[in-house]
């Protein structure tokens, strides 16, 4: 079999659910370390004293080319969804069954990493500097990943001038399709208080729930946009009510919702989040946001032509240039330098029994390679 292929096992051999630490880090510091790259490793999170706070552990590695050469990162994550229950084998066991290889984070994205692993063995290092991004917190919360290590990269004056993040992009075959942007995201939650009293005697009372309704109502009425050029409509979703009342006969104290807010670059995380704040405070509640990320778009040019150039000479396929789907720590990355994400089928990634095709992983691996030299080669 191939490097990449072993490089996967070993990679998925290492459990790593988020936040990863350790082991699956040694495995990819053995890879990068004969390659010719410095490496350094650092944990973030662990915390105040006594807080159960779980560390994450980031890696960056680096193979300096000639001065005045372009510098291309890769970027990514080891950390892994929880796998669940029901795998027809070990989920951290990799398997070989007819013509997929299965293992928890065989999509997403211990394959990707491997494969970027075996393209830069193919790249010569006076074709410029490669680095490595990679986190342990991006299925997590993603507070102590990328950022963290863009705080390092920024204090060390170390500045990419392109990068590919390996995330699972395609779709129905491998080439189908990249992402060169994609939505921003705001979670929201709402809150209404009122008076617990019984419900015989409700002028005694204040029932928060109707007023919940009112807010979420006029929430969900809400049209955001019509979508842009090249971002779908944004959209906006209820998902979760609590009200926690065991009593059929007790007006409840107290009403919660959330929402969650996925949008383009029409909006910012920052004035969708007066919006609600304002709706909520107009029926007597009040909203707590948080915002995951900003909407982002790298403009279609010669990146993303060299990138789909590479794909199509290795596939067959011309990727469509996509900002659909989730958040990516591309969202972090694309304050660093234009960003785009590439990588092997979806179809699998947090399931069980997940699954890549073992003839994807080499075809990934030559589409990495030509990426790396056309991006350092600036073509």
């Amino acid at each position: 079999m191939s490097d990449v292929f072993d490089f996967a096992k070993r990679l998925i051999t290492a459990p790593s659910v988020t936040p990863a630490t350790g082991r699956v880090f040694d495995e990819l510091e053995s890879m990068l370390s004969p390659l010719g790259f410095a490496i350094h490793r650092f944990r973030r999170g662990d915390g105040d004293e006594g807080s159960d706070e779980a560390p994450v552990e980031n890696l960056f590695a680096i193979r300096p080319g000639p001065d005045g050469t372009n510098h291309f990162a890769f970027a990514g994550h080891l950390d892994v969804v929880p796998p669940g229950e029901g795998w027809a084998s070990d989920p951290f066991e990799p398997t070989a069954r007819g013509e997929l290889l299965y293992g928890r984070g065989a999509v997403d994205m211990k394959s990707a990493i491997a494969a970027m692993v075996a393209a830069v063995a193919d790249v010569p290092q006076d074709a410029g500097t490669i680095s490595f991004i990679i986190t342990g917190d991006e299925e997590g919360p993603a507070l102590h990943g990328t950022r963290a290590l863009i705080d390092y990269m920024n204090a060390e004056g170390i500045q990419p001038d392109l990068c590919l993040v390996g995330e699972p992009t395609s779709v129905h075959q491998l080439g189908d399709m990249m992402k060169i942007g994609r939505r921003g995201s705001v979670n929201i939650w709402i809150t209404v208080e009122g008076m617990q009293g019984h419900v015989a005697y409700p002028h005694l009372a204040d029932n928060p729930i109707p007023k919940l309704v009112a807010i979420l109502a006029e929430l969900d009425a809400l049209v955001l946009d019509t979508g842009t050029d090249w971002f779908q409509p944004s959209n906006l979703e209820i998902t979760e009510l609590e009200v926690g009342n065991r009593a059929h006969n007790v007006i409840p104290a107290e009403a919660k919702a959330r929402i969650s807010i996925r949008f383009n670059d029409l909006h910012t995380g920052a004035s969708l989040s007066e919006r609600v704040c304002a709706t909520a405070e107009k029926h007597g509640g009040r909203a707590l946001p948080i915002i995951s990320g900003e909407p982002f778009l790298t403009e279609p040019g010669e990146f993303s032509n060299m990138l789909a150039d590479a794909i199509e000479a290795e596939t067959g396929n011309r990727p469509e240039q996509s900002t659909s789907g989730g958040t990516s720590d591309a969202r972090f990355l694309r304050a660093v330098c234009p960003v785009i994400e590439f990588g092997l089928c979806n179809a699998t990634m947090h399931k069980r029994d997940e699954a890549v095709a073992i003839a994807d992983l080499d075809v990934l691996k030559r589409i990495y390679t030509r990426a790396a030299l056309g991006a350092l080669q600036g073509n």
